[in-house]
């Protein structure tokens, strides 16, 4: 399976720091979004550190064994654990680097990622930011938002709709950094031929509804940069109120 990617990111228009940061390493075939938090750059830094760790870790055990110092989960195939093995390092990272500095207290960051390996694309993510799948022109949300919002929604206790407008839909549950331990949802999916995988921060998914990302994914065909510029400018067209950042990996 052979895979082209392309990603964008801008600071929007409201904020002053751009707190994203993504990888599209295709090598590796490795890919991923970050949206940091924390103020004073601190948010940069942490997400940062997640995407230079999960990098480092891929491409570090890649012709390895397979051990490594964190569980193994013998319901997912060994790439899948690698990526999850990579994000709880990165968590690992991130605690280090407030222990060393005390102006880095607090900071934390979302992170999503994506690794295709052999047919089968292996998704772990810990946060809000998102991965979708866009295939035979139908869009489908790969992973859930750790977030209060999600959580009440899935309880029953508010509507899609309501939570989309709830003035707690920024806030999460789950984040690197925020506990000694952190735990990623993944999942796999046996991609097939054009099949497009969008990763991003809720820059976008707070701004632009997803009827409106499919539109520009599915109308710019093949023009990876071009998609990404759009749904970028979608946002920010719609008051770019935080970062945002867009990566889409196509299967070819």
């Amino acid at each position: 399976m052979d895979v082209k990617a392309y990603g964008l990111t801008h600071v929007g228009r409201q904020r002053q720091h751009n707190e994203d940061a993504f990888l599209v390493e295709d090598d590796a075939r490795l890919f991923l979004v970050a949206d940091g938090m924390g103020g004073h750059a601190a948010g940069e830094i942490a997400s940062r550190i997640a995407v230079d760790s999960i990098s480092e870790f891929i491409l570090h055990t890649k012709e390895d064994d397979g051990t490594w110092p964190h569980a193994y989960d013998e319901h997912f195939r060994r790439s899948t654990n690698r990526l999850m093995a990579a994000v709880r390092m990165a968590n690992s990272r991130v605690l280090e680097a407030m222990r060393k500095d005390a102006r880095l207290r607090g900071m934390g960051t979302t992170v999503v990622a994506c690794l295709a390996d052999e047919g089968t694309v292996s998704v772990a993510h810990v946060g809000d930011s998102r991965a979708y799948l866009i295939r035979a022109g139908q869009l489908s949300r790969i992973t859930n938002d750790h977030s209060w919002v999600f959580e009440q929604v899935q309880a029953g206790m508010l509507t899609e709709a309501e939570a989309e407008k709830h003035p707690l839909r920024n806030v999460i549950t789950r984040a690197l950094g925020g506990a000694l331990q952190v735990t990623p949802d993944a999942s796999e999916t046996e991609a097939q031929k054009g099949d497009v995988f969008l990763l991003c921060s809720d820059g976008l998914t707070g701004m632009v509804p997803e009827s409106e990302i499919l539109r520009i994914v599915t109308a710019n065909d093949g023009d990876l940069q071009k998609a990404c510029q759009q749904l970028i400018d979608a946002a920010n067209e719609r008051g770019g109120l935080d970062n945002v950042t867009a990566v889409l990996v196509k299967t070819v």
